[in-house]
C-alpha cells in the first residue's frame, strides 16, 4: 500500500508544483525554498554540532505553530542542549515560527517539510538526524513515519485530534493508515474521544493530557497593539468575525448589512483565515455597499462599516480590540477554528454549527456559559446585536470565558513528561 502511495505521489508531481506555483502568486513565499520540498539543503541549514539532539516540531500551518508555542518553549526549557527543527507546508507557518521564534537565534531552525515521499524523506532524516519526530495534531504521513522507523528514530503525535468525520476517511484508506498509526511511538490526544478514535486506528500507545492551545499566553505586545486599535474605534462597539473562511463572509456581510436595529456605530472586524483572500473580501464588502477600511492602512479612527483585518499574527490583537469574537469556519460544513485564544482574551464567543474539528472544546465552552452557538447568519447578527446592546451579558460571558480557560490549562507540562521517556 505504501508503495502504491508513492506511486500516486509521483504520479501527481507535476499537478503538485502547479498549484505550489499558482498560489505563489499571490502567495510569493511558495516559491522559495523550493529546494526544500524536495529533501534538499544548503549548508547553513544544518544543525549545530556543539548542541547534542535536534528535535524536530512539525506544524504544518499558522494555527499548528501558533499552537505549538508553550510546547517548543517547554522544550527549549528543559533540554538546554536541544535544538528545535520547527518544519511546515505553507509560508505562512513559516513567517509565524519566525516571528514567535526569532528570539532564540540559533536554538530554533526552521525548513518545510519534503514532499512525503520515500526519497525525499530519507535526504531530510539524514541531513537533520533528529532525535525525535514530534507531529502536530493531525499531521499523519506515512512515509516520513516509516522514515523515522527505518532510522531509528521515535515518532510523537501529540496534541492529537482525530474526528469522526476524519476517522471515517482513514478507514477508507484502511492499511496505509492503519501501518502509519502502528508506527507512531507515542500519542498524546486532546481528549478521550480523540484518543479512543486515534487508537482504533492501530495506535500502541495513546494517552490523554488536553489540549496545549489552551495553555498559549496572550503576549503582551499583542495586547498592546490591540488597546492601539481599540484608540482607532472611538466608543464603537465591535463584532469580530475571525477566521472566516471562502463562502462565510458575503453570507456574514449580507447578515451585517440587513440588519435593522444595530448599535450606534457598530462596527464590523473581518478577519479572512488565509492572507491570500484579503482583496476577495474586501471586494465581497465594496460590491455590498459597505464603505471598508483596511487594517494595514489603517493611520486614523475607523470612520467605515467594516475593518478589514488584512495583517498576519494579530489573532491576539483582534481578540483584545473587539467586545465579542464569532469564530469562523462554523457557518458552513468546513469544521470551525480554535475558540480558546478569544477565551483566553475574556472575550464572548459566537460559532456556528459545525465545529466537528474542536467539538470537545466547544462543547465544554457553550457548557461553561463561555460560547453560544447560531443557527446562521441572521441569527449571529441578531445574538451580536444582543450582547453588543448588553454590557451584563458580555461582562458575564466574558468572566466565563476567563474561567473556562484556566480550567483547562496544564497539557504542555503532561505532554512533555511523557516525551522524556523518548527524547532521554
Amino acid at each position: 500500500m505504501r508503495l502504491l502511495y508513492s506511486f500516486l505521489w509521483w504520479l501527481a508531481m507535476p499537478l503538485v508544483l502547479g498549484r505550489l506555483w499558482w498560489r505563489g502568486r499571490k502567495e510569493p513565499g511558495y516559491r522559495r525554498h523550493l529546494g526544500e520540498r524536495f529533501g534538499y539543503y544548503g549548508p547553513t541549514l544544518r544543525p549545530d554540532q556543539q548542541l547534542r539532539r535536534t528535535i524536530m516540531v512539525h506544524a504544518v500551518s499558522v494555527g499548528e505553530t501558533r499552537a505549538a508555542e508553550p510546547l517548543v518553549e517547554a522544550l527549549l526549557r528543559a533540554w538546554p542542549d536541544c535544538r528545535i527543527l520547527l518544519t511546515h507546508m505553507t509560508p505562512t507557518g513559516r513567517a509565524t515560527g519566525k516571528a514567535l521564534f526569532g528570539k532564540h537565534g540559533e536554538r530554533v531552525m526552521q525548513s518545510f517539510l519534503p514532499y512525503d515521499t520515500g526519497f525525499m524523506v530519507g535526504r531530510f532524516l539524514r541531513h537533520f538526524s533528529p532525535s525525535v519526530c514530534i507531529l502536530m495534531e493531525t499531521e499523519v504521513w506515512p512515509n516520513l513515519i516509516a522514515g523515522c522507523e527505518d532510522h531509528g528514530v521515535p515518532v510523537a503525535l501529540v496534541n492529537a485530534r482525530l474526528s469522526e468525520r476524519s476517522l471515517r476517511r482513514g478507514q477508507r484508506f484502511g492499511g496505509i493508515m492503519m501501518e502509519a498509526a502502528r508506527g507512531i511511538t507515542l500519542a498524546a490526544a486532546q481528549t478521550e474521544a480523540d484518543a479512543a478514535r486515534i487508537a482504533s486506528l492501530g495506535a500502541p500507545r495513546v494517552a490523554v493530557t488536553g489540549s496545549i492551545k489552551f495553555d498559549v499566553v496572550p503576549p503582551d505586545a499583542a495586547l498592546q497593539t490591540g488597546a492601539m486599535l481599540r484608540s482607532h474605534f472611538a466608543r464603537r462597539l465591535v463584532l469580530l468575525c475571525a477566521s472566516t473562511r471562502e463562502g462565510e463572509e458575503a453570507l456574514i456581510l449580507d447578515a451585517y448589512r440587513a440588519l435593522a436595529d444595530k448599535p450606534p456605530g457598530m462596527l464590523l472586524l473581518l478577519v479572512p483565515r488565509h492572507p491570500q483572500r484579503f482583496d476577495e473580501v474586501a471586494r465581497l464588502a465594496e460590491e455590498r455597499g459597505l464603505s471598508l477600511a483596511r487594517r494595514s492602512a489603517l493611520t486614523e479612527q475607523v470612520s467605515a462599516d467594516v475593518l478589514l483585518g488584512d495583517s498576519m499574527g494579530e489573532m491576539f490583537a483582534y481578540f483584545a480590540a473587539c467586545d465579542c469574537a464569532f469564530i469562523g469556519g462554523s457557518l458552513l460544513p468546513l469544521g470551525g477554528q480554535n475558540l480558546i485564544e478569544a477565551c483566553a482574551v475574556g472575550k464572548p464567543v459566537l460559532v456556528g454549527e459545525h465545529t466537528f474539528n474542536f467539538l470537545q472544546a466547544t462543547e465544554e465552552a457553550v457548557a461553561a456559559g463561555a460560547a453560544l452557538r447560531v443557527p446562521d447568519a441572521g441569527a449571529l447578527m441578531g445574538e451580536a446585536v444582543r450582547l453588543l446592546s448588553d454590557d451584563g451579558a458580555r461582562a458575564r460571558m466574558s468572566e466565563h470565558a476567563l474561567r473556562f480557560a484556566k480550567r483547562h490549562r496544564g497539557a504542555t507540562l503532561r505532554t512533555v513528561e511523557l516525551l522524556r521517556q523518548l527524547i532521554a
